[in-house]
């Protein structure tokens, strides 16, 4: 579209886009034609400009001489009716050029043409398009100066009489329309060149004013304004939000950090004052930091094309060293002539030291001047991988990662955090001479920090897995379920798979008004005679639970599992180092060969397993670690075989302070049984069978194994268990209000009377504290807000059975008679009836032994006896307990008209 003067002697034609800002202030063609030697001829281009103030669009068109010279011409004045007066040998055009038809142009009247500039110009500013060219683009850099005070006023005074405000659509104006063309530049060269430079910061300045989520609220807004209430000075910025509106800015920044997040820095400071004029009194400068990188790197994987990239990558906080100032700017005074030389701004590689004083040119001695210099605040910290992660046989790797500003003491020892930084190779003098230069070593420069324990793993299920926990939830037997599902390649141990279900989901911790904490985590000893599968629980643990420490007693020290102290090998200050304990919080410590440990080394342990901290008071450093983690501890007893005829504590060389620190003990005797022999050996059989390697899916046709001592519900596939195990402790915090206190008080109470009777295991008031968590365990593995009654008796059950399992063999059955309502609380009457009948078994051929001094390969129990026995638990009717799987799959049998049981053997 073009539009035309209607004067007769004045004939320009326009484009669009210069249509909006040409025709401000134009008069004759004389005016322009005499301010120098510069013609108007529409046929020759015009030199480019900066603004409308140094172009046609303002009062005239100054000559470049005079514009660098000197002020410029004064326009107003005593001899400005000269400008005026007509030259008719100027005031005409060249006809040279000039190729339009002027029969073709139709004639427009002054105010048709002001309405239609006004509507192209309320068109271009919706667009974001202006005609005015960017400063820098066109010029050479000695031409960027600022631009002079009379220009500017011009120009504003003409933006605001078009009634837009200053600022308003600054950022829309692009000064590099295909950012993404380098020219062949590398991005980093590209990005530290002044124009595209510009349009990074315009570009992420329009992105921090204009991005908008989903409801329409600004996003920016609300996170500066919260910022500022803080008095913080990181903004985070989420990659994702940044590659959905800038691509290009997304596709920059991780080739490229150090100079794109400087110039975000000066973009986020520039919108910050914007709404907050006077907060660079409080923070002078406003860090970006980066989150939701998508690429997660391992520790292990780093390598050399990461350098001077940035990087996303998780661990565990090893160490750190405290809070130091780092020179930022620093001034140094003359010692000779007091001047002060300066400011010299530090970077992280190299020192910055002056030559010589300008003032009397002497080579020194300087010295720094204390008070003008800037300091920042500077931490180092070493993140090591995290012990699942570690392939077996490897040494977890660690990077050393550079905290600087506000980010220091965002974490401590034991954390599991996700590092979001600059990988760059570190220039230290001392430790490329212990490398052997030129190898160089590399550290982590830290642009942003998530904690792991702060919901990040829940906010790892996806919509479809917490729609599938729910529905699990549901069911009315998840419990079982989930009981039957740990560890299935593991042969029976009901008991002990109880116990390590309660310990993963654990109870709720208790603090209250931050006084007197107890522990919500369970913990549970394993002990019991070789070859029962121990360590195949605790690795069964490790892969299940979303954060496992494992270790052995034998090869842990007291300061290998708490924290020690050490110097730091380049600074020679002291640091402190976590240990496995520390390394484990919020999770899991796994402790192999429990009995193998010192004396000194266990009692170290003490702490950690109640209070669940571990005190540091060594070389000046007296502090306090976090270690909330579950312990799940396997040992065998003395002399290698448990013997049924003492007590636990006289088969285990542990004292009693330790020994009621657990919550659940579970004894495992390998007892002779033909029928569950020939049974584990076909289950070991088939499991072997099932998972060779060269076995293809379905290729080899396996015999079902009948695990009769499991209840016959579907287990529930690993994964979706390990997620719900995730979900249950996260999101799910019991309460106490429906509890049945009396029924606990009774069991405490009868518990004291028998353990000072038999003396097996001291029974205390942690007992009480050991119950009141395995209900809130269990209330959490149904998703309930509420300890029910069920819960409570499954606590109870399970308590009774540990402590009944660690007395004498004489003990156990009067004992199991006293508690049997307890004990008979979610069991199936076929459980109950095939236990009563083993009984009677193992007294028949007791009693075969010692009369005839053999045993029979078939063993007879009248059947009246078991109905006596089952009358006394409220069952009444056998029928079904004969035509069950469980009976037959121990070989029972029933002749109906003989009233006899029969078992092969």
């Amino acid at each position: 579209m073009k539009y035309y003067c209607s004067s007769p002697c004045v004939l320009v034609p326009l484009t669009p886009q210069d249509s909006s800002e040409s025709f401000h202030g134009a008069t004759s063609p004389s005016r322009a034609s005499r301010r120098g030697d510069m013609t108007s001829s529409p046929g020759r281009d015009l030199p480019p400009f900066e603004d409308e103030s140094e172009g046609l669009l303002g009062d005239g068109l100054l000559p470049a001489e005079e514009e660098e010279d000197g002020d410029g011409e004064e326009l107003i004045g005593d001899g400005m009716e000269r400008d005026y007066r007509a030259i008719p040998a100027l005031d005409q055009y060249e006809a040279e050029g000039l190729d339009l038809d002027e029969e073709d142009l139709s004639e427009m009247s002054p105010g048709a043409r002001a309405a239609a500039e006004e509507a192209m110009r309320r068109r271009d500013r919706e667009q974001g398009v202006s005609g005015r060219l960017r400063r820098g683009l066109l010029y050479d850099s000695e031409d960027e100066d600022d631009e002079r005070p009379a220009a500017r006023r011009r120009r504003l005074a003409e933006r605001a009489a078009e009634g837009v405000a200053e600022g308003e659509d600054e950022e829309m104006i692009e000064s590099i329309e295909n950012l993404e063309d380098m020219k062949g530049h590398t991005v980093r060269e590209w990005a530290s060149m002044a124009a595209p430079r510009l349009e990074i910061y315009n570009r992420f300045k329009n992105f921090l004013r204009t991005h908008v989520d989903e409801n329409g609220h600004n996003v920016f807004k609300e996170k500066i304004s919260d910022m500022c209430k803080e008095n913080k000075e990181s903004l985070v910025v989420n990659y994702e939000d940044l590659a959905a509106r800038e691509h290009v800015l997304a596709y920059f920044l991780p080739e490229a950090p150090t100079e794109m997040l400087k110039v975000f820095d000066e973009a986020a400071k520039e919108v910050v004052l914007a709404m907050f004029p006077k907060y660079d009194r409080i923070a002078h400068e406003i860090h970006v930091r980066i989150c939701n990188l998508p690429l997660v790197e391992e520790i292990r994987s780093l390598r050399q094309l990461h350098l001077n990239q940035l990087i996303r990558t998780s661990g565990v906080v090893s160490s750190c060293t405290g809070v130091l100032p780092q020179l930022g700017m620093v001034k140094y005074n003359c010692n000779k002539c007091s001047f002060v030389l300066g400011p010299f701004f530090q970077n992280q590689n190299q020192e910055v030291k002056p030559g010589s004083c300008p003032e009397c040119q002497s080579l020194g001695p300087f010295e720094i001047n204390m008070e003008e210099t800037v300091y920042q605040n500077y931490q180092r910290i070493t993140i090591q991988e995290s012990p699942g992660k570690v392939a077996a046989g490897r040494l977890p790797r660690s990077k050393d990662a550079i905290l600087l500003a506000d980010l220091v003491d965002h974490c401590k020892p034991g954390d599991e955090i996700e590092l979001t930084g600059i990988y760059h190779n570190n220039y230290d003098g001392s430790l490329n001479m212990a490398n052997g230069f030129p190898v160089f070593a590399t550290v982590i420069l830290a642009n942003h920090i998530t904690r792991r324990d702060q919901g990040v793993a829940v906010a790892e299920l996806t919509d479809e897995d917490v729609k599938a926990i729910v529905a699990l939830s549901k069911d009315e037997r998840v419990g079982e379920r989930i009981f039957a599902s740990m560890a299935p390649s593991i042969y029976g141990h009901e008991d002990i798979k109880r116990g390590l279900a309660l310990a993963l989901f654990g109870g709720e911790p208790k603090n209250p008004g931050g006084k007197h904490k107890v522990r919500g985590d369970i913990n549970v000893l394993l002990c019991g005679d070789p070859g029962t599968a121990k360590s195949q629980f605790l690795k069964y643990v490790e892969k299940v639970s979303s954060r496992a420490v494992f270790t052995t007693g034998q090869g842990a020290s007291a300061v290998g599992l708490t924290a020690y102290v050490q110097r730091h090998p380049v600074s020679r200050e002291w640091t402190l180092e976590a240990g496995a304990l520390v390394l484990a919080d919020r999770g899991v410590c796994l402790i192999d060969e429990f009995d193998k440990m010192n004396d000194a080394d266990r009692t170290s342990i003490h702490e950690a397993m109640e209070q669940q901290s571990i005190s540091i008071s060594k070389a000046g450093i007296v502090t306090s670690l976090q270690a909330r983690c579950t312990i799940i501890a396997a040992s065998n007893p003395i002399g290698g075989r448990y013997d049924p005829s003492l007590t636990f504590s006289e088969n285990v060389d542990l004292t009693e302070p330790i020994v009621s620190r657990f919550d659940v003990l579970c004894v495992v005797r390998d007892t002779v049984d033909p029928v569950q022999d020939e049974m584990l050996a076909r289950f070991v059989v088939g499991s072997h069978i099932k998972h060779h390697p060269s076995n293809k899916e379905g290729g080899v046709a396996l015999e079902e194994v009948i695990l009769p001592n499991t209840s016959d519900v579907p287990p529930i596939p690993q994964v979706l268990l390990r997620k719900y195990i995730i979900y249950a402790k996260e999101r799910i915090h019991p309460k106490l209000n429906q509890m049945d206190q009396d029924k606990v008080a009774r069991i405490y109470s009868d518990l004291r009377k028998e353990s000072m009777a038999t003396g097996s295991i001291p029974i205390t008031v942690r007992h009480i504290e050991s119950m009141i968590r395995m209900a809130e365990a269990h209330a959490k593995m149904h998703l309930r807000d509420y300890v029910l009654e069920d819960d409570v008796n499954m606590a109870i059950r399970v308590m009774l059975e540990s402590f009944i399992d660690t007395q004498k063999f004489s003990v156990m059955r009067s004992m199991r008679k006293t508690f049997s309502r307890y004990l008979a609380f979610r069991r199936d009457n076929n459980e109950l009836l095939l236990f009563i009948l083993k009984q009677l078994v193992a007294e028949q051929v007791s009693y075969q032994r010692n009369r005839y001094g053999v045993q029979n390969d078939t063993v007879e129990v009248v059947e009246k006896d078991l109905q006596d026995k089952a009358r006394q638990i409220n069952i009444h009717n056998l029928t079904s307990f004969y035509d069950s799987d469980v009976f037959r799959s121990n070989k029972f049998s029933h002749d109906g008209k003989k009233k006899l049981i029969l078992q092969q053997f």
